[in-house]
């Protein structure tokens, strides 16, 4: 059993910056790929980014390439989402999710065995 609970949300002008965390619970985070998905409203559960178990390999969404990053810390157990130069269009909710055993190539939410209760990303123009 792995909980995820995500911080770092918040409301930020246009071409600002926000660092998303996402804390797991037990022991063996090191198991699972870790993804953060999107879901604007009225609009379905999208991929952003997601790192390898030892991440050493990521994999972004085209409309976040070059701006976003993600990065893991296995030590603290922790996983992070670096957004620069955001957009208006990046408003939405951010949820960190576990998938045990996996890799950066999974992009599809149904794969992903533990979600976080999401956080709100407001970017205004």
């Amino acid at each position: 059993q792995v909980h995820l609970v995500e911080s770092g949300g918040g409301l930020m002008q246009a071409g600002g910056s926000l660092r998303l965390s996402c804390a797991a619970s037990g022991r063996t985070f090191s198991e699972y790929a870790m993804g953060w998905f999107r879901q604007a409203p009225g609009k379905e559960r999208e991929f952003v980014a997601i790192i390898s178990r030892s991440g050493t390999s990521t994999t972004y969404a085209d409309s976040v390439k070059g701006r976003f990053t993600i990065s893991r810390d296995n030590a603290k157990n922790t996983v992070f989402l670096q957004m620069n130069s955001l957009k208006p269009e990046d408003t939405a909710v951010y949820y960190c999710a576990a998938n045990r055993y996996g890799s950066a190539r999974t992009q599809v939410p149904d794969a992903y065995d533990y979600w976080g209760q999401g956080t709100q990303v407001t970017v205004s123009s």
